[in-house]
């Protein structure tokens, strides 16, 4: 069984270009298009290791979803990696606050986003 990545994001197409890198890795993927759905992977697998997620999303954001996660205790060390077209630093400062480990910005470059998963699982 590999390292498991759940990637939460409502474009399929950075869904696929996310697993294709991190498959890549040597990663295992896992994917959800929406917060809430992102919440039920989580809650029903024990094995992963780290969260990759968008922030402006329908239903449930990512911003959102990293709050519930971090308010779980079971849950409060899974690091969470933001990927998103939001730069501001407003933003960064809320997703850090709520205990985002990481932000990656859109388009990102496939080395970076390994990097960035390797060290966070280290």
């Amino acid at each position: 069984m590999g390292k498991k990545i759940l990637i939460v994001d409502d474009s399929r197409t950075i869904r696929q270009q996310l697993r294709f890198t991190l498959e890549k890795g040597g990663f295992e993927v896992t994917e959800a298009d929406d917060g809430v759905t992102g919440l039920e992977m989580i809650n029903s697998s024990s094995d992963i290791l780290l969260v990759i997620s968008d922030i402006n999303m329908k239903t449930m954001s990512g911003l959102d979803m990293l709050d519930k996660i971090k308010a779980e205790a079971r849950y409060a060390s899974l690091p969470v990696l933001m990927l998103t077209t939001e730069g501001s630093g407003a933003m960064v400062d809320r997703a850090k606050k709520a205990g985002a480990k990481g932000w990656v910005i859109k388009p990102f470059q496939p080395e970076q986003i390994i990097a960035a998963v390797n060290k966070l699982i280290e």
